[in-house]
């Protein structure tokens, strides 16, 4: 893997090392102030860095896990901006959380990454959603 993708991945599992002890901030500061976030729970898109706070604020300390892993990461990289796509699975106890997610980075004027859309979903909905 090149030197982009090799940093764009240790971002995230930083970030998300954070995450999984009930902070998210690690989120909040590699994101771009004109992020968009989709997840599951959310009917609608969100849109713009203080709208994510606000969300991320209201579940700060909830989201908590024992350990991760990012399975099968890859980044595709093109001028200034980057795509990371990976299988995700946490772990509390004997419980798994098995997730799909795809970041799409945008190298900003600072020469900084920044995640400018995030998109999560569940890696079997219906696993999770018997109806």
């Amino acid at each position: 893997m090149d030197e982009v993708g090799m940093e764009i991945i240790e971002m995230e599992k930083a970030a998300l090392d954070r995450w999984g002890k009930g902070d998210p901030g690690g989120f909040l500061e590699i994101c771009a102030p004109d992020v968009v976030y989709f997840d599951p729970y959310r009917e609608a898109r969100i849109d713009g860095l203080p709208a994510l706070a606000a969300l991320y604020k209201t579940i700060r300390g909830q989201v908590q896990f024992d350990c991760f892993e990012l399975i099968n990461p890859h980044v595709q990289a093109s001028g200034n901006l980057a795509v990371l796509t990976f299988n995700y699975i946490s772990f509390t106890g004997e419980d798994a959380s098995r997730w799909n997610c795809t970041e799409v980075y945008r190298k900003e004027v600072d020469h900084c990454w920044r995640i400018i859309q995030t998109h999560w979903s569940y890696t079997n909905v219906f696993k999770y959603h018997k109806g």
